[in-house]
């Protein structure tokens, strides 16, 4: 037996599904007859239509009824309703779930939001440092300043 024989049932499957070893899907998987990703139906677009739409009215309304006393609560809450939207749109227009592309796009996705936070937090760390750590100047030096 050669060792290209017994890889044949493995392209019989494969050509099965309409994959013939050519074309634009070049072997890796994920060509445009694919059917194990979902790209959402009309119902899916009007579900993430109607969650975006809430999502940014209940924020609009907070601010313009002046809803929390204080402007912090009233921000974290904001910032809150922006991270659910992010969500719904990497969720109904994106399709990104841990099955598209194999769980890759969602990997890359934890690894980009990872590298956000990491950089976020430091740049406050050390802006905060910095802060804490000048020199206090009165305001009678800043006058004398050049």
């Amino acid at each position: 037996m050669s060792v290209h024989a017994e890889h044949e049932p493995d392209r019989a499957a494969a050509h099965s599904r309409g994959y013939d070893g050519g074309g634009h899907d070049g072997g890796h998987g994920h060509g445009h007859d694919d059917t194990s990703t979902h790209h959402g139906s009309f119902k899916d677009y009007l579900i993430g239509f109607g969650l975006s739409v809430v999502l940014t009215a209940i924020p609009f309304w907070i601010v313009m009824a002046d809803v929390f006393r204080s402007p912090t609560v009233a921000a974290v809450v904001i910032l809150l309703f922006a991270a659910v939207q992010i969500v719904v749109h990497m969720v109904y227009f994106l399709h990104m779930n841990t099955r598209s592309e194999g769980g890759w796009t969602f990997l890359a996705l934890m690894f980009t939001i990872v590298i956000v936070v990491i950089t976020l937090t430091g740049s406050l760390w050390v802006m905060h440092h910095l802060d804490t750590n000048m020199m206090p100047m009165s305001p009678e030096h800043m006058r004398n300043m050049p």
